[in-house]
């Protein structure tokens, strides 16, 4: 993640965004929801926003076409849900294609479903679950961040996978291999990603009181 342009055959390309366009529609379907119903989430919004592009534009080489970084999709996805997010993330990596030439125009759906709807979902689900079952905020938020963070790369090393199955091993040898040669990279950068969420986190909490008490 991202995965680059031309990488992928032309009909898995296609056929992810397929897969990620309406799912995006409904993201911004709940994005205008969120705007007409808060409209102060706006510098929320807008804080995300920049969390995703800033961390995500920092790559370290990783597979073949590929290349690990922090996704930073996790705080918007517990800020302002993941439906929101999705659309978030879509203009990040939009914006990163065009201006840094980081993933492409042909890889976007690819890109989208795996680091702007997987990886918000995640994040989303395990910060929720994790509250339920008694987890300290901290370590909801931090669980959340990090963990969407990994799964949006099993979610890469399933679509890489899917396209360059391993000649003798097929789809499960290949898809071991890119989680494998992945986790070297990302394990430390997620863990790093949802410490500095829960700063972030606690950080937009903190505003948000104040701004409460102004009001």
């Amino acid at each position: 993640m991202h995965i680059m342009e031309g990488f992928l055959p032309a009909g898995h390309a296609l056929a992810w965004s397929a897969v990620s366009a309406p799912l995006v529609v409904v993201g911004a379907m709940r994005l205008r929801k969120i705007l007409r119903d808060r409209p102060e989430a706006r510098l929320t919004l807008a804080a995300a926003g920049a969390f995703a592009f800033v961390l995500s534009a920092l790559k370290l080489p990783s597979v073949t076409g590929s290349c690990s970084h922090p996704t930073g999709t996790g705080l918007g996805a517990m800020a302002v849900g993941p439906a929101a997010t999705s659309v978030i993330g879509t203009i990040v990596l939009l914006f990163q294609a065009l201006l840094l030439a980081h993933g492409g125009l042909t890889t976007l759906g690819a890109n989208v479903f795996s680091m702007a709807i997987a990886g918000p979902w995640i994040a989303f689900g395990v910060w929720k679950l994790a509250g339920k079952l008694g987890a300290p905020m901290g370590l909801a938020i931090f669980l959340g961040a990090t963990l969407g963070d990994l799964g949006t790369y099993v979610v890469t090393s399933f679509q890489l996978a899917l396209a360059f199955p391993d000649a003798v091993s097929g789809f499960g040898g290949a898809f071991a291999k890119f989680a494998t040669i992945f986790a070297i990279t990302q394990i430390p950068l997620a863990i790093a990603e949802g410490l500095l969420t829960v700063v972030v986190m606690n950080a937009l909490a903190g505003r948000q009181i104040k701004t409460e008490i102004r009001a």
